[in-house]
């Protein structure tokens, strides 16, 4: 659940009275070179669990690098998505081993709630440059060399698979398109798979960092919980008649809402 100071405690800005968090460490101060003095002396009201409660910046971001994922994620930000920071906050829930923001360097971090700086944010001006990287990106092969880790894009498209029933790939990079025109076409041409969610109400599409979040739960029930689930085990899902399955977060044709 989120944590209202989150934003503002990182800077050091004065505490309302109902900041989340803990105050002063009582007693005798704990031994260690992870601990804060000043956050020890004055509390800590940061967006953290409470592992890392009391403990240095560079300390925590240190222990993130022991365990994090084989997953990466990417976003597209050809417009300055507002969803780009909700998704980076959730990289970092589901421990994504990086972020990468694709297009403008500049991105609104509001939505992050300072969960950035505890990540690794690697930013590519083009999409070209995304794969280059990805090319060398994976883990090295019998002989030492590197190898390449796989794009897997998430949007509703006309021949897209279901992401319920996908093999998603250990090393990965997770790439989400913009809220709206979803992943680029070029995007779309780098990627070895394109996966949507499968939806059952009335609405066309979902927003586009809850479409982020259900793709990185998908991976962890998949690589950390060992939760395969075997295809012929699902239903066919019903199928929408009406066109093309929208990008998440757009708005479709015939949606009601554009009728005159």
């Amino acid at each position: 659940m989120g944590e209202r100071s989150g934003e503002d405690t990182e800077r050091g800005e004065p505490q309302r009275e109902d900041a989340v968090g803990v105050g002063p460490w009582p007693g005798p101060w704990p031994q260690g070179d992870h601990w804060d003095p000043d956050l020890l002396r004055d509390g800590d009201r940061r967006n953290v669990v409470d592992r890392y409660r009391y403990w240095r910046h560079d300390a925590i971001v240190a222990d993130l690098d022991t365990r994090r994922h084989d997953f990466h994620v990417a976003i597209e930000n050809w417009g300055h998505d507002f969803n780009i920071g909700s998704v980076v906050r959730t990289a970092n829930a589901f421990g994504a081993k990086a972020f990468h923001i694709v297009g403008r360097r500049r991105w609104n971090r509001r939505g992050a709630m300072v969960t950035d700086r505890y990540q690794h944010e690697l930013h590519h001006p083009a999409v070209a440059d995304l794969v280059a990287w990805a090319a060398t990106a994976g883990p090295p092969d019998d002989g030492g060399r590197p190898t390449g880790i796989p794009l897997v894009g998430i949007d509703n498209l006309p021949g897209s698979l279901p992401l319920e029933t996908a093999v998603l790939p250990r090393h990965c990079v997770l790439v989400f398109g913009q809220e709206g025109p979803g992943l680029s076409e070029e995007v779309r041409a780098a990627c070895t798979q394109v996966l949507h969610i499968e939806q059952f109400g009335s609405t066309r599409s979902i927003n586009a960092g809850a479409a982020a979040a259900v793709a990185m739960h998908a991976w962890v029930r998949r690589h950390v919980f060992g939760q395969e689930v075997p295809a012929e085990k699902f239903p066919e899902p019903a199928v929408d008649p009406g066109g093309p399955r929208p990008s998440p977060g757009c708005t479709h044709p015939t949606d009601e809402r554009n009728q005159p």
